[in-house]
């Protein structure tokens, strides 16, 4: 069938059922027959609310796993939630274009996106009400080439036709309740992360390291040598007693997931505190 009467028949089908449990499915239907992916997620953050899976393609056998550790805190470190949330851009991007330099040696992406299989992956950013939005990510992964630049510019001229749709649909499910800023609380965890044990540069530099930024990277950033920057990071991680990005990446995720009612500060203070002894607790 052409480009055009698909395209309309979809944008048909998806009106009608705006608002249902089906919209999600039938937005990503619709992609696929304007440009062929391997693996679609769309994800929407409500307001200042945690992040909510509302569509996903598990790749392998570790997908949950690592979909959980996605929305309980390593979305904070994703460059389409960066740019939604810091930079306040909306439409298509590729994940190249978005992520900084060194971002594939970084834990994150190894296990976010390597893990996944993925080669290519682009997204659309769509503002949803007053400072949410939804992510709609295309993936696609060794069976496929990278998105061309014909792919690219068919999913942008039909970004606003997406958006219109979108932001229908999630009006109608959206729900009245103001949350309780959690995703604000979370950024308070990142920013402070470290901050009890480190000195201030050194927290900037793992703050920075997390992010996915490389030495070089992170020395432009902070006006410093790369040889200090590695200086920083070897105290750093002589200090959280860790040897590797790796285990930085999972002391973050680890200290966050198991804070309690976490209002702000470091979560390593409650996470690296030693057991109560038997006998304390009154």
């Amino acid at each position: 069938m052409p480009v055009l009467p698909t395209f309309s028949h979809h944008v048909a089908d998806l009106i009608r059922c705006a608002g249902s449990a089906d919209f999600p499915a039938s937005l990503i239907a619709m992609l696929r027959d304007m440009v062929p992916v391997d693996d679609a997620t769309v994800i929407a953050y409500p307001g200042m609310d945690m992040p909510v899976i509302e569509y996903f393609e598990e790749p392998n056998q570790s997908g949950s796993s690592t979909l959980d550790r996605f929305v309980k805190g390593a979305f904070l470190l994703d460059p389409f939630y960066l740019t939604a949330t810091r930079d306040n851009r909306h439409g298509v991007f590729r994940l190249r274009d978005l992520s900084p330099t060194g971002f594939r040696d970084s834990d994150y992406y190894k296990t976010w996106y390597r893990d996944s299989n993925f080669v290519d992956e682009c997204g659309f950013i769509v503002p949803v009400g007053e400072r949410g939005f939804v992510n709609i990510a295309l993936g696609k992964t060794a069976s496929r080439a990278t998105f061309t630049k014909r792919e690219l510019s068919t999913l942008e001229a039909i970004y606003p036709s997406v958006e219109a749709l979108c932001q229908q649909h999630w009006t109608l499910t959206s729900s009245d309740k103001t949350g309780d800023n959690l995703r604000a609380k979370l950024h308070s965890a990142l920013e402070s992360f470290g901050s009890s044990l480190l000195t201030e540069r050194e927290t900037q530099v793992i703050n920075l390291v997390l992010h996915g930024h490389s030495t070089k990277t992170v020395a432009d950033k902070l006006s410093i040598s790369m040889e200090t920057v590695k200086l920083h990071r070897k105290h750093a991680y002589a200090k959280l007693e860790i040897s590797s990005q790796a285990e930085l990446f999972y002391l973050f995720l680890d200290s966050l997931m198991s804070a309690q009612d976490y209002e702000s500060g470091d979560t390593l203070v409650a996470y690296m505190a030693p057991p109560p002894k038997r006998g304390d607790a009154r």
